[in-house]
Parts: structure tokens; C-alpha cells; sequence
């Protein structure tokens, strides 16, 4: 176990200062905003210390000055004036009815209205709201300050039942305008959730709500940045490399490979997601740990509505900052909310287009999503899973990258014939286009055992297989021809950037048919192009 006190299951500012656990101090940037605007934004994935960051303003703006010794904020902060603070965590909100909704907001109101008082005549959540605000200042003498955590929780599974969800906005934009009639007697406002998801409808009337989402001064105001590790953390990340029996500089490319790579910004600080790397270091491992608190069932639910794309296929995408803007309920395409909710993330800007590329921030995500797509894609377990990977592996360990598709053949002829059909939202796809996403998600959960790399709209190759002695670059096609597959290795240059690698270059051109469900046929040619394997399976 770990000689150092990580805050694992703990949100609560309060607690971590006074039980001595690590705090990771961003106290300098919590004053800026705190003391130059009124109405904050933030948005960030989930598990990414929003959470925390609402109880340090808490615990900031209640004057509790003894919790922030020897934190940036004391050099800063002259007068420690107390405030009331109305804090609403609305995760609770979630999965919820109207009616059971609503419930729970009158119950957090409830809290408050203890301390305050209520007016019975105050019969809806907004104007308990409003009164609420207006009793704290009088009773206090001081504006108060108000915190919503989490504000989209109510509605991020209504998505796609406009009935249901045109409801729950009607009565949550009732309660959210209370901060714009109010104003007069907010101090500050500081508002979280996963996305932006129906922020302008929501908040139709906070014209003024401050966006830091993509700021690049606040890119590092949750999670824990690269200059953080290699700082605060460093007697952490020396303490895990001594137990995994590694140096420091190869753990550190450790945690960057599995947990680094978020940036929400043009100019973002370098992010590592900061539940999974505090339990990675406090456990000594590399485990996916995002995606073991929290399914990925919202992102299969969201999917089923975008049949045409691969999700495999926006490593690499392109979105304006307009896009970026667009409410998820209405946006042409799954990648907003993939962004916003932490799927993908900015891997840079091209400021001459004004576009934003993105890609899997680290390899738990990938694998993550790739893993909760062969769930759902292939209705197996998960031993007659990792059988045919690890089989796979490693006949390609041994350069035997025929036997690794015999392999894959065999498993996919095992699936129930089927299994389109039990997948509504998939039948409405092409047969083929199924069979080739179900092919690019096994050649994905090959990562885990060798490196692979799956296509890119970048123009990369279909898939790219790493292992210490080779190198295989793979095109797919579907009713095509393996000439036409190996053609378009050469004439897009597939191949090029492993050429001076040193390792042995195989390409292949691979086959699927869309009568047989299944691979038809393969060929696979060394660097002059002489025959390795040539195998071919049948269509019919």
C-alpha cells in the first residue's frame, strides 16, 4: 500500500484538508474567477474533480480560511468574508421521472429553506429558488453565492424522447432563470455539468453566463496537469515506479500512455484524467479505472441514433467551433457529446481552417470504448473473447499473421448468423459495413497484447500491427478484390512511415463478404511485394 493519502472515493474539500489527504492546489485559479466574474461555466467529463472544485468554492466563499493554509489562495485573499452558499449537487436528478425529479429538487431547496425559512406561497422549485435568495440576503446581509453541480444530469438520458425531455427543460429552465431575475443578490454563480447539452435553452435568459470550457487560462482547472505530476506528484510517481520495478522515466510514459492526453482548449495544458491516475498510484497498476465507474451504455444509447458511423473512425476527426456549440440532442453527428463527455478530446487547433482535431485522449479510453462496443457487438462472453485475442496475439508474437486471420475467421463464423438482427439499430446499416466495424473492434482489443493501431479519416491505414519483430499494415475492403486492397496500401503510401523502422513490413489486403458475413479472402506481401500467404476462404 501506498505511504501516501490519496483522496480515491473523496470530493469533500473539507475532509481531504483535514485528514491530510494529497490536494493537488488550484486555489489561485479558483480566486481569479471567483473575483472576476459573476456567472461561471464549466463543463468536463465525468470523474474529472468538478465535484471537488464546487466544495473548495464552497468552503472559499464560507470564509473557512484555516482549510486553505499554506495553499496559493492565502497570498491572495485579504478579507476571508463569509457568504451564504446555496450548493445543489443535481446528480441525483438523474435517470428520473418529471415528478421524481422535481421531487428531489424541492428536497435540496428543503435543505436550505431549514436555515432560511420558507413562504408557503412559493409553490414551484423557482420560486422557492427566488425566496430562498431573497431570505438569505436579508438574514445575512451579504449576496449569496450559488452552485450548481452537475446541472445536466436530469436530462442527459432524455436525449431522444422529446416529449419527456421538453418537460423536464420547461421545469428546469424555470428554476435556472431565478439566477438571472436574481442577480442583484448573487454574489457569484458557479454552474458544472458533463456537457452542453441544451445550455442555451436551459439558460435562454443567463445571457451573461461566462464560458471557461475552452479557456486555455482554466484548461487546467480540473484534472491534474503534466507540470502537476512532475511536481507535486513526483515522490508519488517515484513511489510507483520503485513498486511496478521500473524507472521514473518509464513510469511516467506509463501514466501518459493510459491516462494522459485530455486538452480542452486551442492551448491547453497537457491533462491526465484525474481519478484514474490518483488509483493507479495509489494501487501500482494500470487499470482502466474510468470506464469501472461508469458503463458506457450512455455512449452505446447515443450510437444507436447514428447507425452510419463508425465510432472507431472519429480518431482523427475535424470539428468547428460552432459544432463544439451545438446542443448534442440536435448535433448532425455523435462527436460533440463524444467530446464533451470525454471520449475524445482536442489534439490540436488549425488555426488557418478553424477547426479542432480530436482523437482518443489514452489508451484506457480507446480500449475503454472498444470494450464496451464488442459487448454490445458480439453477445459472447468474455473468456470466448479474450480466447480468440490472446490466440490471435499470439500467432502475430511469431510473425504468423496468416494464422491470426484464421483465427478471426473461425471466431466470427461462430457468431450466431443473427446478429444483426438482434441489433435494430444496426440492421439499419449495410451488412458489411457491421461486419467490418465488428472486425475493426477485435483488431482493437489486440492492443492490449501487441500494438495496433485501427484506421484513422486521417487516411491511415484500415490497421496497423505492431510487435517486436514486425510490422503488418492491413486495408479492409468489402465485395473488393485483394489486388484492389494491396493497391491502395502503395498508392497512399500506407506503408511509408515504418520504412526505415527496422522491423519486417508485411501488407495485406483482407476481404469481407457481404454474403458469407465474413472474411473471404487475404493476401499478405512482403516489402517487394513477393507473396507471403495467399488464402482465400470462399464467398458463398
Amino acid at each position: 500500500m501506498s505511504k501516501y493519502r490519496y483522496p480515491i472515493d473523496n470530493d469533500q474539500f473539507q475532509e481531504i484538508r483535514e485528514q491530510g489527504l494529497l490536494y493537488v492546489d488550484k486555489t489561485d485559479m479558483m480566486y481569479d474567477l471567483a473575483n472576476s466574474y459573476k456567472y461561471v461555466f464549466l463543463a468536463r467529463p465525468r470523474r474529472f474533480g468538478k465535484s471537488l472544485l464546487c466544495n473548495t468554492f464552497k468552503a472559499y466563499f464560507q470564509g473557512q480560511k484555516e482549510l486553505f493554509e499554506g495553499l496559493k489562495v492565502m497570498a491572495l485573499e485579504k478579507q476571508w468574508k463569509k457568504f451564504p452558499v446555496l450548493h445543489f449537487i443535481l446528480s441525483g436528478l438523474k435517470d428520473c421521472s418529471l415528478a421524481e425529479a422535481k421531487g428531489k429538487l424541492e428536497l435540496l431547496i428543503s435543505k436550505y429553506e431549514k436555515e432560511f425559512g420558507r413562504n408557503k406561497a412559493e409553490n414551484t422549485p423557482g420560486a422557492r429558488f427566488s425566496g430562498l435568495i431573497h431570505r438569505a440576503y436579508e438574514q445575512t446581509g451579504e449576496k449569496a453565492v450559488v452552485i450548481l453541480d452537475e446541472y445536466d444530469s436530469a436530462i442527459m438520458r432524455l436525449m431522444y424522447k422529446p416529449k419527456e425531455l421538453g418537460a423536464m427543460r420547461s421545469m428546469l429552465r424555470e428554476f435556472y432563470q431565478v439566477l438571472k431575475n436574481e442577480g442583484e443578490y448573487l454574489r457569484f454563480v458557479f454552474i458544472t455539468g458533463v456537457t452542453k447539452f441544451s445550455q442555451l435553452s436551459i439558460f435562454s435568459e443567463l445571457n451573461n453566463l461566462y464560458q471557461i470550457s475552452m479557456l486555455d487560462d482554466y484548461s487546467g482547472l480540473c484534472g491534474i496537469t503534466q507540470e502537476e505530476l512532475e511536481t507535486t506528484l513526483l515522490p508519488c510517481v517515484v513511489e510507483y515506479a520503485e513498486a511496478l520495478d521500473i524507472t521514473t522515466k518509464e513510469a511516467y510514459a506509463l501514466l501518459k500512455k493510459n491516462y494522459d492526453g485530455y486538452h480542452f482548449s486551442k492551448k491547453s495544458k497537457d491533462i491526465y484524467a484525474p481519478f484514474s491516475l490518483l488509483r493507479a498510484l495509489n494501487e501500482r497498476s494500470t487499470d482502466p479505472y474510468w470506464f469501472e465507474s461508469g458503463t458506457t451504455k450512455a455512449l452505446i444509447d447515443h450510437l444507436k441514433h447514428h447507425p452510419e458511423f463508425n465510432p472507431l473512425d472519429f480518431d482523427g476527426a475535424e470539428l468547428s467551433l460552432g459544432a463544439f456549440n451545438a446542443p448534442c440532442e440536435s448535433a448532425e453527428t455523435p462527436i460533440p457529446l463524444l467530446y464533451q463527455s470525454g471520449y475524445l478530446t482536442i489534439q490540436n487547433y488549425n488555426k488557418e481552417d478553424e477547426v479542432y482535431n480530436l482523437h482518443f485522449p489514452n489508451y484506457e479510453v480507446r480500449q475503454g470504448m472498444v470494450t464496451g462496443l464488442s459487448n454490445y457487438l458480439l453477445d459472447t462472453d468474455n473468456l470466448e473473447r479474450d480466447a480468440i485475442v490472446l490466440a490471435m496475439s499470439r500467432a502475430l508474437k511469431n510473425g504468423d499473421l496468416s494464422e491470426a486471420l484464421t483465427q478471426l475467421h473461425s471466431y466470427i463464423a461462430s457468431l450466431p448468423y443473427d446478429i444483426i438482427t438482434k441489433k435494430e439499430w444496426m440492421a439499419r446499416k449495410k451488412r458489411e459495413a457491421f461486419y467490418k466495424l465488428l472486425i475493426y473492434v477485435i483488431f482493437s482489443m489486440l492492443n492490449s497484447k501487441v500494438d495496433t493501431e485501427v484506421k484513422s479519416i486521417l487516411g491511415r491505414a484500415d490497421v496497423v500491427i505492431k510487435t517486436k519483430t514486425d510490422i503488418f499494415v492491413l486495408e479492409l475492403k468489402v465485395d473488393d478484390s485483394v489486388e484492389n486492397a494491396l493497391a491502395q496500401i502503395d498508392s497512399k503510401g500506407y506503408a511509408i512511415p515504418y520504412e526505415t523502422d527496422g522491423r519486417k513490413i508485411t501488407k495485406c489486403g483482407i476481404i469481407i463478404s457481404s454474403e458469407v458475413r465474413n472474411i473471404a479472402h487475404w493476401r499478405a506481401v512482403d516489402e517487394q511485394g513477393a507473396i507471403i500467404c495467399d488464402q482465400e476462404l470462399g464467398r458463398a
